[in-house]
């Protein structure tokens, strides 16, 4: 699946709870989400729309973002958490597993490792595999 894809397909599904996503759906619907916000950063940073912060020692200090990278969060909550969420359906885990998130440092370690591992081949307790069709086609 490639970034145009992904991006696509996340925002499609953006609420879908079931199925499962690839990797390369996963991680390229990841990269689009950080590329929006950090566009809007910079654009909340030109155009003023950035929050500030009062400091005693340093006075007026920039957040580094603003109003417009708050809606592109907002925008891409839902569908970020879908995603999270099928992408452990790859791996044959749980969506639950993703309050492992809440137990500092080894939550997230433990968590990297299950989105970075390969997904089941072939059909799981979720549903079809995402690259069957791939796999198909190389075979």
């Amino acid at each position: 699946m490639n970034f145009i894809e992904a991006t696509k397909n996340g925002f499609s599904n953006y609420a879908t709870w079931k199925g499962r996503s690839s990797r390369s759906e996963y991680w390229f619907f990841n990269l689009s989400y950080v590329i929006a916000f950090v566009i809007a950063a910079v654009l909340d940073n030109l155009l003023g729309t950035d929050f500030s912060i009062s400091d005693p020692y340093m006075g007026e200090v920039s957040a580094g973002y603003g109003i417009l990278a708050v809606i592109v969060m907002l925008g891409f909550l839902l569908p970020c958490l879908s995603v999270f969420v099928r992408r452990l359906h790859d791996t044959n885990r749980s969506g639950w597993w993703y309050w492992l998130s809440l137990v500092p440092l080894v939550g997230a370690i433990v968590l990297l490792v299950f989105l970075c591992t390969k997904g089941t081949d072939g059909p799981n307790n979720f549903g079809e595999d995402p690259l069957s069709n791939l796999n198909e086609t190389f075979s």
